[in-house]
């Protein structure tokens, strides 16, 4: 099941990657709650800098297995979706999708618990999924409907989870990387043992704001760890005209680095794991995770201009990170082929449900426009006495 880490060229097309799923497992096959170790070795060594590399040899059960095909599956399907209704403008406004990528978020949930923070840039629908977030809650946000995570008033950037610790996606480039060492001084302070992942695209590597915060991270030994989601393309411009130095797990110079295959969750999840034990010892890392998207940057980017087709189907052929654990199940014969495809079968029926359901919340009510301005007891909305006036009253 070996893959490249560099992206493939093969012109042809997989055409048996989408299909998706949920986040519940087989009922009706004893073997899908199986917790017998298995241990795999990940497709492509670690790259370490400063640090000495974990091994390639992770373990796992065929009961996480299959859980990492269902929600990866669930994750393809909810963008895929996601793509139709900003074309049929039931989403407006900025959306940008993960697919491609889903190894990253379902690997990192493996290997941290609920109680470990993590912030996020824009592309963050997958990621609020992971932290256990409902699919009706990521397409009511969507659409800006009250049953969205975030009430219908962020939108496709603003996805939060508060109650498992994901502090938000950020549509400023660069800016939660700050917010995430903010968070990990928390954690020090209160010796909860438990860390902060902060991801960053390839596009904000070269943030000042970045080396700022892990300057103050490094010198203060914080359990941050920041994570370069490298998925070669900043926006629609490839990482070598925008980068002088493409090796973002080195860029931290005096702090810990580790290079993995973002496409296969496994060794993400090894990768994390890995990385909040260092942590929590010694202090910063920096984790870059060499992915890929097949959307454009946005909805408004075709996402063929600056890179070739042959490019995009040559990385779904050889490195699809569902295809791999697909590849995975049926070698070890944990399912046979009909059962994964029932499983996407499931997955799509979840989905238009989902959506279904999610166009039938209400919009907000008008008056929200005003709520969530200030924290509360730093500052007292009052609003006149036909609703229309608001001021702010401070202390």
């Amino acid at each position: 099941f070996g893959t490249r880490s560099k992206l493939s060229s093969s012109s042809s097309l997989s055409t048996n990657i989408l299909k998706p799923l949920t986040n519940s497992f087989f009922l009706h096959r004893p073997i899908s709650t199986d917790t017998t170790p298995l241990t795999i070795e990940t497709s492509v060594p670690f790259t370490s800098h400063q640090c000495e590399a974990p091994s390639r040899s992770v373990e796992t059960t065929p009961k996480e297995l299959l859980s990492f095909f269902r929600q990866m599956a669930t994750m393809r399907r909810m963008e895929i979706a996601a793509d139709s209704l900003y074309k049929a403008k039931l989403v407006r406004g900025f959306c940008h999708l993960y697919d491609g990528q889903e190894a990253v978020a379902i690997g990192m949930e493996a290997g941290i618990t609920k109680k470990d923070s993590i912030i996020t840039a824009y592309r963050d629908h997958c990621t609020f999924l992971g932290r256990g977030g409902t699919l009706l809650e990521v397409f009511s946000e969507l659409m800006g409907r009250k049953d969205g995570c975030s009430h219908g008033k962020g939108g496709s950037m603003h996805f939060y989870k508060k109650d498992s610790r994901l502090y938000g996606g950020h549509g400023i480039v660069g800016a939660q990387i700050p917010l995430g060492c903010g968070l990990a001084f928390a954690q020090k302070y209160s010796k909860d043992e438990t860390v902060t992942f902060a991801l960053y695209g390839d596009g904000a590597a070269n943030q000042g704001q970045l080396f700022e915060a892990l300057n103050i991270a490094a010198l203060w030994d914080l359990p941050a760890i920041l994570v370069c989601e490298n998925n070669h393309y900043g926006m629609g411009t490839a990482e070598w005209r925008a980068a002088k130095s493409p090796s973002y797990y080195k860029r931290g110079d005096y702090v810990p680095g580790l290079k993995v295959d973002g496409m296969d969750a496994l060794a993400v999840k090894q990768a994390c794991k890995f990385a909040k034990e260092h942590a929590l010892k010694n202090g910063p890392m920096i984790l870059e995770m060499d992915t890929y998207r097949y959307h454009g940057h946005s909805m408004s980017d075709p996402g063929s201009t600056y890179r070739t087709r042959d490019e995009i189907s040559g990385v779904r052929q050889e490195r699809d990170p569902i295809e791999r654990i697909r590849k995975l199940i049926l070698a070890h014969d944990l399912a046979t082929e009909k059962e994964l495809k029932d499983i996407e079968k499931e997955v799509r029926k979840e989905v238009d449900e989902a959506i279904a359901k999610a166009k039938e919340s209400p919009m907000p009510e008008p008056s929200e426009l005003f709520t969530n301005v200030y924290v509360k007891g730093y500052g007292v909305e009052v609003f006149g006495a036909d609703r229309k006036e608001v001021r702010s009253v401070l202390p």
